[in-house]
């Protein structure tokens, strides 16, 4: 492991204990202080994130885009430290569930279930949620280029029992969580490039990854999309909605669950992740 991925490593450490040792009410003031810092001094993908709120809401005005772009950095900070938390900041808060039974009856047909989400909300509670409810969840991860970062995100997930599966890995393995009734968890909200398959986003065309879909299809698995949002620095609120794929293609199937995701989207703006370049790919660029 390079010098510089050691380093992270420690840093992170450091971050996990202190963050630790303080309570909810701390964490939240100091990451939405955070927050206002990097949306004030931060220029990394501002711009884009600023124009991807333009192109959702078009009718806003600048005040309001400003508004919904300040508490994006904001939500990315609290879902940050909750995760360099854990397990702590899963303690002493209340989540409200609404749509459990369709989770649970999803399970009982033991044919396994992707599970779909996307950067929305508190999305790191939401995973800590499912794991501790279900016998097996398995999430497919992007592999960060610093390996100190890395691992260390993918053992705080995993303390309340996510097992991952590295993206680009093993497709057999995939395959298999849904053969043993576990749910595959899938992030299906970032440009999928070439490889995507093209649907309505906002009201534009957005290439997006079509695995959940080909899982569902291939396997018969029922698709079930899961959304974390937080009321405030210890109420969350997580639901579920089945995804309804009868009679429709692959593409349908897409744009149902992109369509449920944007409905969550439009009613907490700046609880998304914004800083994605969604609507990257254009339509008329080759589709494999």
């Amino acid at each position: 492991m390079r010098a510089s991925h050691i380093i992270t490593s420690y840093f992170l450490q450091i971050l996990k204990k202190y963050f630790s040792s303080i309570g909810a009410k701390e964490r939240f003031y100091i990451s939405s202080r955070l927050g206002s810092l990097l949306y004030e001094y931060l220029d990394i993908r501002k711009k884009q994130a600023r124009w991807n709120i333009k192109t959702a809401f078009p009718h806003l005005k600048h005040n309001q885009v400003e508004k919904i772009l300040k508490n994006t950095y904001l939500n990315f900070c609290h879902n940050f430290v909750e995760l360099v938390s854990f397990p702590n900041s899963y303690k002493n808060i209340q989540i409200v569930v609404k749509g459990e039974k369709i989770l649970q009856s999803f399970l009982k047909q033991r044919k396994g279930i992707v599970f779909i989400t996307g950067h929305f909300g508190a999305w790191e509670i939401l995973g800590q949620w499912v794991a501790k409810k279900v016998p097996l969840f398995v999430g497919v991860a992007q592999k960060q280029k610093n390996k100190g970062a890395h691992n260390f995100f993918i053992n705080q997930r995993e303390l309340a029992g996510t097992k991952h599966i590295i993206r680009g890995k093993s497709v057999k393995e995939m395959y298999q969580v849904l053969s043993n009734n576990g749910l595959l968890g899938l992030v299906s909200d970032q440009d999928a490039k070439s490889k995507g398959v093209f649907v309505d986003f906002f009201g534009t065309p957005a290439s997006t990854p079509k695995g959940a879909a080909l899982f569902h299809i291939n396997t018969r698995a029922p698709l079930l999309l899961g959304v974390c949002f937080k009321e405030n620095f210890q109420k969350y609120h997580i639901h579920f909605k089945a995804i309804n794929t009868k009679n429709k293609s692959l593409e349908e199937i897409t744009q149902e669950y992109t369509s449920q995701l944007e409905f969550y989207i439009k009613q907490y703006p700046d609880q998304y992740f914004w800083f994605h370049r969604r609507w990257k790919t254009k339509k008329h660029e080759k589709i494999n």
